[in-house]
């Protein structure tokens, strides 16, 4: 017999060994005409197999259908695959390589002797979906590995071959076939090309052979996957959006920064963009006043020795710029924690001292990969809104309890109120004891039950020092952005001689809480811009209100109005230019400029301004102390 407990703890006995998919015909039709794929096993012991795979002993086991994301993942690895077959039909003599699931969808690379149009991409799509609609059965066998390597090398299929020959020798390698088509794969794979449906090829890119750029170039083709038509549709909806929000777009036609070949990774700011960031700096700033911060400021540079004693210099190196002086090597500091360490070691500290919370707006420098940076969402230099809290094990439960309070709040004040919460538990590989462990766990899980919020446990995600939690925030198209970050530290003070004096006189190592509520500055204003496309709220807006007059005989006025408008510290631009006024109206609405004012006699004789409101609402005319009591209310508000 045997025994297959299903997530709901019922239980279903069987005479002998039993398929996936004989287990969920069991329970339903329904279920068996759904079923894609089944989890075997609970926790970190769990895997996901075929509908068509033994289970020969008793287990644990979950029937997945496209609803689950083990489901979708299935789906999106089946259509991988489904798009080699495809590229195999029409193109015989395209070799494949790898096709594994990425986010939201897939990727196969292919070497050929030219490269894919646009025309092919659509005729592969088609091809796809053909053969999708012939509902081929997707068969697994399982080969020992020599065999498998002479199967490909037959086929023509080199690089096949090749992947199959590091395997160790003795060992058995899996094959899928659907069709006329057979690929390596470990699987699993969906019961018949007829589940995938909802699928659109998106783009065709270089890629090396294994990464490395002495091998050939190959030809990678990007590709999405979704349980539903809706679901691809929405994500093709947000991909327009994402394409209309580009900050590296909004960033050129608003005039607010650019990256030059000059300085790779590093970021030149305008002068609308750098008063986008005092605006940023300047709001957290308060934020660090309000709630019991200690502004403070580190060097650059700090000496090979300190990153030594903090491990970076054995773990890190590679992405540390670093230079010498007078025989003695440093390294710009890719991160503040230490500098802060040394900042509270300067003085005997008292428990009664404690909790002492060090803010900082730290500019770091991590050598990133060229690839890897995108705008300034990702870039080598970058200021971060960094803060660390010494403090006992006792304050940190309430500690973490004020932080996600603060952080709902600076979110909430930026546009964004859909917050994602993930404690990440502790790592195989970590330091102290663990009840050390169980308290910081404790306490970082209790202060979000406390807050009132729902959080997802990552377990063995956490640092090696200690638990986080991780605050992720869903923008206006959905996409998630992960910023915010609490750590729990009983290693780092240690490490670097971080001491306070206890209630008994003794000594001790204050407990580090790590914590940063926007993260990078670069990466949250383009995450900003993106949220807002382009299109700031009053308070953040660079330039706040345009003023324009229709003729010269109103210039002398708009300037007085403008004058009027900054000595309430306003940020205003004039624009006195002899155009059309409907052009000026045009030029300055697609610079997304909160508020433009127009003045002709009628306003310069009564003392009031025509207010255009930004998309094209016309809110008439008015006093101009009217106007400024309007705008210092969506200023109040962040609205």
């Amino acid at each position: 017999m045997v025994s297959i407990q299903l997530p709901d703890g019922s239980r279903r006995e069987y005479p002998g060994p039993v398929t996936v998919a004989e287990v969920a015909a069991s329970i339903g039709p329904g279920l068996a005409k759904a079923a894609i794929a089944g989890r075997v096993g609970q926790g970190d012991a769990a895997r996901v197999v075929d509908t068509s795979h033994r289970i020969e002993a008793d287990a644990s086991l979950a029937i997945l259908t496209d609803k689950d994301a083990d489901g979708l993942e299935v789906i999106r690895h089946s259509t991988a695959h489904l798009l080699a077959y495809a590229v195999k039909e029409l193109f015989p003599e395209a070799q494949v390589t790898i096709g594994p699931v990425i986010e939201n969808g897939f990727f196969y690379d292919f070497s050929y002797k030219r490269p894919f149009t646009p025309e092919d991409l659509a005729a592969i799509e088609a091809k796809m979906s053909e053969l999708a609609r012939k509902d081929e059965k997707v068969e697994r066998r399982v080969l020992p590995r020599d065999e498998a390597v002479a199967y490909f090398k037959g086929l023509g299929e080199h690089y096949k071959a090749e992947i199959i020959s590091s395997i160790p020798a003795g060992e058995d390698v899996s094959l899928y076939r659907e069709g006329a088509f057979e690929d390596l794969c470990r699987g699993p794979h969906v019961p018949s090309t007829g589940r995938l449906k909802h699928f659109k090829l998106m783009k065709v890119a270089g890629a090396y052979w294994r990464g490395d750029h002495r091998n050939e170039m190959l030809q990678r083709i990007y590709g999405t996957a979704w349980a539903s038509k809706d679901d691809l549709q929405k994500y093709l909806h947000m991909l327009e959006e994402a394409e209309k929000r580009d900050h590296r777009k909004l960033g050129r036609e608003l005039d607010l920064f650019h990256i030059d070949e000059h300085a790779p990774g590093l970021v030149f700011w305008h002068p609308k963009g750098w008063a986008l960031w005092q605006n940023v700096e300047q709001y957290m700033r308060q934020i660090y006043r309000d709630n019991g911060y200690l502004e403070v400021k580190g060097p650059q540079l700090l000496d090979k020795g300190l990153w030594e004693k903090t491990g970076h210099w054995d773990n890190y190196r590679e992405n540390m710029f670093t230079t010498e002086s007078e025989k003695r090597e440093y390294a710009l500091k890719p991160m503040n924690c230490p500098g802060h360490v040394l900042i509270f070691s300067s003085h005997m500290r008292s428990y009664r001292d404690l909790p002492i919370r060090y803010g900082e707006f730290g500019q770091c420098h991590r050598n990133e990969p060229s690839g890897s940076m995108h705008g300034i969402m990702r870039v080598r230099g970058f200021t971060q809104d960094d803060g660390h809290i010494f403090c006992t094990e006792d304050h940190i439960l309430d500690e973490c309890v004020a932080y996600t309070t603060l952080l709902q709040k600076v979110y909430a004040d930026f546009g964004f109120t859909d917050i994602i919460y993930k404690v990440a538990t502790r790592p195989q590989n970590r330091v102290g004891s663990d009840e050390l462990w169980d308290k910081a766990e404790h306490a970082v899980m209790e202060s979000l039950r406390r807050s009132g919020v729902e959080f997802i446990v990552s377990p063995g995600d956490g640092a090696f020092y200690g638990p986080k939690i991780e605050y992720t925030l869903k923008d206006a198209i959905g996409r998630q952005w992960q910023c915010g970050t609490m750590q729990v530290d009983f290693n780092t003070a240690e490490r670097l001689g971080g001491e306070y004096v206890t209630e008994s006189s003794g000594r001790a190592h204050p407990v580090m809480l790590h914590r940063a509520i926007i993260g990078s500055f670069e990466r949250f204003i383009g995450i900003l811009i993106e949220q807002h496309a382009g299109a700031l709220p009053a308070w953040l807006a660079p330039q706040q209100v345009s003023v324009l007059n229709i003729t010269d005989s109103q210039a002398d006025y708009a300037l007085d109005v403008a004058k009027s408008l900054q000595k309430q510290g306003l940020r205003v631009a004039t624009d006195l230019r002899n155009e059309k006024i409907t052009y000026k109206i045009r030029e300055h609405s697609m610079q997304k400029v909160p508020y433009i004012l127009v003045v002709g006699d009628k306003e310069k004789a009564n003392g009031a301004v025509a207010v255009r409101a930004r998309g094209n609402q016309d809110l008439g005319v008015m006093p101009l102390a009217d106007f400024l009591a309007k705008i210092a209310d969506d200023i109040a508000r962040k609205v």
